[in-house]
């Protein structure tokens, strides 16, 4: 079983529960449509890694996402988040109506940050990516199609989630390719203080 690191301990999610198409602007950017519900997919917790990857089997995207994990009901903790896609798998899929899973769900897919502890969700949280000392995106609750909140309440119609599980929730615009020896450094930001940071740098 794969850990995260949630105030000091480790925690091994049962899974990761994962929003797409949840920004405006990052459906646009792939050319997507507004979806009409919720997007939903999963990665197991096999996906969970700490080696940030630029290739498996195909060269790999970043989405950069705010993850929350999931305790006694509500949401209790925050993390910057590393969504990889095997794009160009994805589109073959997408274009034949099949599951993402392919392309979303493999080994090393997900990587997170610590997790810090949160009171309650803040409009105000958002993320913030640079790759090689250039910010590539940033994005937070405030531009979310569906808050964080209300992913909760409906996810919760029809999918038990366990303490410990993740749930990230979709990526701004500004995704794009991971290029080996690419140095990445995400960090949660909320009112002007930075909650956590974490730095990656890109394996072949």
């Amino acid at each position: 079983m794969n850990f995260v690191n949630v105030e000091n301990k480790k925690i091994s999610p049962s899974k990761i529960i994962c929003i797409g198409r949840n920004y405006v602007d990052h459906i646009t950017e792939l050319g997507n449509e507004v979806p009409d519900e919720l997007v939903v997919f999963c990665k197991p917790n096999s996906a969970i890694s700490t080696q940030l990857q630029s290739f498996h089997q195909e060269p790999l995207h970043y989405e950069a996402e705010l993850c929350f994990l999931y305790r006694q009901g509500t949401f209790t903790a925050v993390a910057i988040g590393l969504d990889l896609t095997k794009r160009t798998l994805q589109a073959k899929l997408k274009a034949k109506g099949l599951p993402w899973e392919r392309a979303k769900a493999f080994n090393g897919a997900a990587l997170f940050s610590d997790f810090v502890a949160i009171e309650t969700v803040d409009n105000n949280l958002t993320l913030e990516l640079a790759i090689d000392g250039k910010v590539k995106q940033t994005g937070g609750v405030a531009l979310m199609m569906v808050k964080p909140d209300e992913i909760l309440t409906q996810l919760q119609t029809f999918i038990e989630l366990e303490d410990g599980d993740i749930v990230m929730t979709g990526t701004p615009k500004g995704v794009g390719q991971i290029v080996a020896g690419s140095e990445f450094i995400g960090k949660i930001i909320c009112q002007g203080k930075m909650l956590i940071s974490a730095t990656w740098l890109a394996g072949k």
